[in-house]
């Protein structure tokens, strides 16, 4: 799709330094991308059209006019690629097919062209820390270890009764495994069937860059690039201190201190995103502030980064069980951070779920209060904050976790391995599954919620993973007709950030927290030619609150009404207003 020229416009930037906010005049060019919103497609668990309980490109081609119709702009598709599907499409057997499960090329073709017909832009998902254990070169790599297609991963020789290294992986147990028919054993960060590919080798790396200007030529308008951060080894590899019983040591220990990524990060770049002008989002966990710019500056690495600060938190080395609940006041924190730190520079891409992680409205609502009217207050103060918004499938309908009943309801390799560690740890086995279960990655794979017919609307076959049960409450076809409905407020939302009048301030407008230090409430400027100021209610009970002038209108609001008196506004529970304050 040819990208609108647009010309380069003088800035006016806030960034936050210890509580207050400094003013700077910079010179940006605006990109294509940037007054878009994304939606991300789990193809799996979409639609399906054929019966066979798996979602598939046709799927998402019959359902590209409701995309367009909610306001999406962006469609990222996770990995439909020719895949075992020992990590649900991660592990990419051929880089240049589509597996048969979800269609054909000529379906892939065919789903770009109608996308370009509305103005949409299509992504796919870039794997290429890793491939799968049964792609071309892994095969030639166990053929012939020493020869061309050896150096394409990281293969060291086999010694008895000692590991190369005492890392673990993210999957849990250690990250070598025996190369089939050889005397040498391999890296794998991730699982066993995902072999780590050596980024160190030149010859590797032009093959990925191939790969990428081949897709790029198709017709995409970019890709998500899947966990790239650890495509650098801190080499040479050594053993680092055991932090559990098992004498190994997390992953993340060796990627602290692995450096010079941005070589192969920078070389990507010039060689396949810039010359399309396509655009790049990274999965990007614990880079150093410093580095940031080099990321998604003016010259970055990539167009965006997703905003992981509030998906992190509360993490434990010891395992999920171990995880504190992040509470209201550590969100609102989370995500002024990231504001602070990337305001200035760069967009950020904001999320409250994806593929990898719970649903957001059981995961950043304290538990018992989960309701429409606090999931719209939620959706707004992401929808609003500066950057770009992805929409994960299902949010825009409030999805909820689904209820695990038993460890055997499980598909996801990560939850069974961390069920695992629990156990270990001395937990029973029900509280075990309770603390997975809240962060199970199944719980945003579950089928998208078409309607309240069978499975969902989602198929007419037997779904892969099992229909979350309040299908028959929160569904499309329900929420379509419903004005008040989660679905019909994120379109709202999406109008808003799309309005002649407000676009410059929603989509470009420096971000300045508000009341910042008030217990449960999250609120906020954003500034350009208008002052708007985002304002919610995270508890129950009533707060009021003091506008720093007079309110102009209201924009958005969960509630029928708003309580004004003068500059004071009482806020009922889990109310969300966004207002345009008088100049």
């Amino acid at each position: 799709m040819k990208r609108p020229v647009l010309k380069c416009q003088n800035f006016v930037f806030f960034y936050h330094i210890k509580g207050t906010f400094l003013q700077e005049d910079i010179h940006m060019e605006r990109k294509w991308w940037q007054d878009k919103v994304a939606y991300q497609i789990y193809p799996k668990s979409f639609y399906d059209t054929n019966g066979d309980g798996i979602g598939d490109l046709p799927g998402i081609i019959e359902k590209l006019d409701y995309l367009k119709d909610l306001g999406v702009d962006i469609i990222w598709l996770s990995p439909c690629y020719r895949s075992p599907l020992a990590d649900q499409g991660y592990d990419i057997s051929d880089y240049y097919d589509i597996d048969p499960r979800f269609g054909t090329m000529e379906d892939m073709d065919r789903l770009i062209a109608e996308a370009k017909k509305r103005g949409m832009y299509i992504l796919m998902d870039l794997v290429v820390n890793h491939c799968s254990d049964e792609h071309e070169w892994f095969k030639k790599a166990c053929q012939d270890p020493d020869g061309k297609y050896g150096n394409f991963f990281y293969l060291r020789d086999k010694k008895e009764d000692e590991l190369p290294t005492n890392w673990r992986s993210y999957f849990g147990g250690p990250v070598w495994e025996d190369l089939p028919g050889t005397n040498k054993q391999y890296l794998h960060v991730f699982h066993k069937k995902q072999p780590d590919l050596n980024w160190e080798n030149p010859e590797l790396r032009e093959e990925v860059y191939k790969n990428i200007n081949w897709w790029l030529d198709k017709g995409l308008g970019g890709f998500r690039i899947d966990a790239i951060i650890n495509i650098k080894k801190a080499l040479p590899m050594h053993n680092y201190e055991p932090d559990r019983e098992d004498g190994l040591c997390y992953i993340g220990k060796m990627l602290e201190e692995a450096t010079g990524i941005g070589e192969f990060l920078g070389e990507m770049r010039d060689r396949t995103f810039k010359p399309h002008d396509a655009f790049s989002v990274g999965e990007v966990f614990n880079a150093k502030d410093e580095e940031l710019p080099d990321f998604i500056g003016d010259n970055g690495y990539f167009s965006s980064m997703f905003d992981f600060n509030e998906t992190i938190f509360g993490g434990s080395e010891k395992g999920w069980y171990d995880c504190k609940e992040i509470t209201p006041d550590d969100y609102k924190r989370c995500c002024f951070e990231t504001q602070a730190k990337m305001g200035n520079f760069g967009f950020v891409s904001n999320i409250i779920e994806n593929h990898d992680e719970p649903r957001g409205v059981s995961h950043y609502i304290p538990e018992g209060d989960c309701c429409n009217t606090s999931k719209k207050m939620l959706a707004a103060l992401n929808f609003m904050l500066r950057g770009l918004p992805f929409i994960y499938q299902g949010q825009e309908l409030g999805m909820e976790n689904v209820p695990f009943k038993s460890i055997d309801e499980v598909d996801d390799i990560s939850t069974l391995d961390e069920y695992k560690v629990a156990l270990d740890a001395g937990l029973a086995p029900d509280a075990a599954l309770k603390a997975v279960a809240r962060r199970s990655r199944d719980n945003a794979r579950t089928p998208m919620q078409w309607s309240d017919g069978k499975n969902a609307g989602f198929t007419t076959g037997t779904p892969w993973l099992r229909v979350n049960p309040n299908y028959t409450a929160i569904n499309v076809e329900k929420e379509a007709q419903d004005p008040d409905s989660v679905l019909n407020f994120y379109k709202k939302l999406i109008a808003l950030r799309k309005d002649p009048e407000y676009k410059e301030t929603v989509v470009y407008g420096a971000l300045e927290p508000f009341m910042e230090e008030r217990h449960n409430l999250m609120a906020y400027y954003r500034k350009w030619d208008k002052t708007l100021l985002v304002v919610g209610n995270y508890q129950w009970d009533e707060q009021e609150i003091e506008l720093p002038g007079a309110c102009k209108k209201v924009l958005i609001n969960n509630y029928p009404d708003v309580v004004i008196d003068g500059n004071k506004i009482k806020l009922h529970g889990y109310q969300v207003l966004v207002l345009e304050l008088a100049a």
